[in-house]
């Protein structure tokens, strides 16, 4: 993995970088890379309120608040910013706004690599929406002078539109890490994450594969450029 001078993580919920970026995040921090990562909403709107429950849909956003704080910790990182959007609406947000948004943490903690989601290729629509508003940022920024982009794509036809993915990185020797993070965020992975730690310890190669390696795509200016 190369070594960065920042790296900028961008997702709209918390959990998003515990399935697929944070043994990436967490070697980032081993390399001695500052890590920001910007979480646009609190997820309120999630359907899991723990096994057996213990949130409501009033007191699921201050839960998943201090999750997301826990998980943080746990990857080793030491700048969050929660933005303040509401969950599921992402995509109804003034674009040209959210762009300026990022655009300004761009600016501030000048990131030698940003990791978001491909936009078109994220399934959901508040995934697109923080994809394209990345984008949009980046577009602000003089060509010579903008950060690698790395971005997660996991739609069915990704692969058939985008390639095989161009960056792959084992996380194999930070499984650990990635497990706790994912059980930092307990109202929403309590079970599937106790399932995944036991299969894990019985080198279950399946599950190995799966979260042992997290694969990037370089941002395509030339065939994604925003509209």
């Amino acid at each position: 993995m190369e070594k960065e001078r920042h790296v900028l993580v961008v997702f709209p919920h918390p959990d998003d970088e515990a399935f697929g970026v944070s043994g990436t995040i967490h070697k980032h921090v081993l390399n001695g890379t500052g890590v920001t990562y910007a979480c646009l909403t609190l997820g309120e709107m999630g359907r899991n309120m723990g096994i057996p429950p213990f949130a409501t849909r009033e007191s699921l956003p201050l839960i998943r608040k201090e999750e997301l704080k826990a998980a943080a910790k746990v990857m080793g990182i030491e700048d969050l910013r929660m933005l303040g959007y509401r969950d599921k609406t992402v995509e109804f947000e003034d674009d040209e706004l959210l762009a300026k948004r990022i655009h300004a943490i761009i600016e501030e903690v000048k990131p030698s690599l940003i990791i978001t989601f491909y936009p078109g290729y994220s399934v959901h629509p508040d995934h697109d929406a923080t994809g394209r508003a990345v984008v949009k940022a980046m577009a602000l920024i003089p060509e010579n002078e903008r950060p690698k982009l790395h971005c997660i794509a996991f739609s069915r036809d990704c692969y058939e539109k985008l390639g095989e993915p161009d960056i792959h990185h084992d996380v194999k020797d930070v499984l650990d890490i990635k497990i706790a993070t994912l059980k930092s965020h307990k109202s929403q992975t309590q079970l599937m994450a106790k399932e995944w730690e036991e299969r894990i310890k019985n080198k279950d190669p399946e599950v190995l594969r799966r979260f042992g390696e997290e694969h990037f795509w370089t941002f395509q200016w030339q065939n994604h450029a925003p509209a």
